[in-house]
Protein backbone atom coordinates (compact mmCIF):
# COMPACT_ATOMS: atom_id res chain seq x y z
CA UNK A 1 0.00 0.00 0.00
CA UNK A 2 2.72 2.33 0.86
CA UNK A 3 4.53 2.00 -2.49
CA UNK A 4 1.33 2.75 -4.30
CA UNK A 5 1.17 5.77 -2.33
CA UNK A 6 4.41 6.99 -2.93
CA UNK A 7 4.39 5.99 -7.05
CA UNK A 8 1.18 8.30 -7.20
CA UNK A 9 2.98 10.75 -5.43
CA UNK A 10 5.50 11.02 -7.54
CA UNK A 11 3.20 10.68 -11.02
CA UNK A 12 1.29 14.09 -9.45
CA UNK A 13 4.50 15.95 -9.03
CA UNK A 14 5.62 14.64 -12.80
CA UNK A 15 2.32 16.03 -14.30
CA UNK A 16 2.80 18.79 -12.14
CA UNK A 17 6.25 20.16 -13.54
CA UNK A 18 5.15 19.35 -16.61
CA UNK A 19 2.42 21.45 -16.81
CA UNK A 20 4.57 24.38 -15.23
CA UNK A 21 7.25 23.77 -17.77
CA UNK A 22 4.56 23.87 -20.81
CA UNK A 23 3.00 26.86 -19.33
CA UNK A 24 5.87 28.86 -19.08
CA UNK A 25 7.54 27.69 -22.35
CA UNK A 26 4.12 29.11 -24.15
CA UNK A 27 4.37 32.46 -22.28
CA UNK A 28 7.65 32.84 -23.62
CA UNK A 29 6.44 32.97 -27.80
CA UNK A 30 5.68 36.18 -28.76
CA UNK A 31 2.30 36.00 -30.49
CA UNK A 32 0.97 38.60 -33.21
CA UNK A 33 -2.29 39.55 -34.37
CA UNK A 34 -3.29 39.57 -37.73
CA UNK A 35 -4.51 42.37 -39.03
CA UNK A 36 -8.45 43.23 -38.76
CA UNK A 37 -9.54 41.73 -42.26
CA UNK A 38 -12.79 44.68 -42.10
CA UNK A 39 -10.21 47.28 -42.54
CA UNK A 40 -8.34 45.71 -45.23
CA UNK A 41 -11.42 44.50 -47.50
CA UNK A 42 -12.72 46.45 -50.65
CA UNK A 43 -15.72 45.02 -50.64
CA UNK A 44 -17.10 45.98 -47.62
CA UNK A 45 -16.07 49.81 -47.94
CA UNK A 46 -18.37 49.35 -51.00
CA UNK A 47 -21.20 47.88 -48.97
CA UNK A 48 -20.69 50.66 -46.31
CA UNK A 49 -21.05 53.15 -49.09
CA UNK A 50 -24.59 51.99 -49.78
CA UNK A 51 -25.79 51.40 -46.99
CA UNK A 52 -24.74 55.16 -45.52
CA UNK A 53 -22.42 53.99 -42.77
Amino acid sequence: MTIVLIVSIVIVFVVLLLAVLTTSKAYTIKHTVDPDPIENNPYMKNSEEKNGK
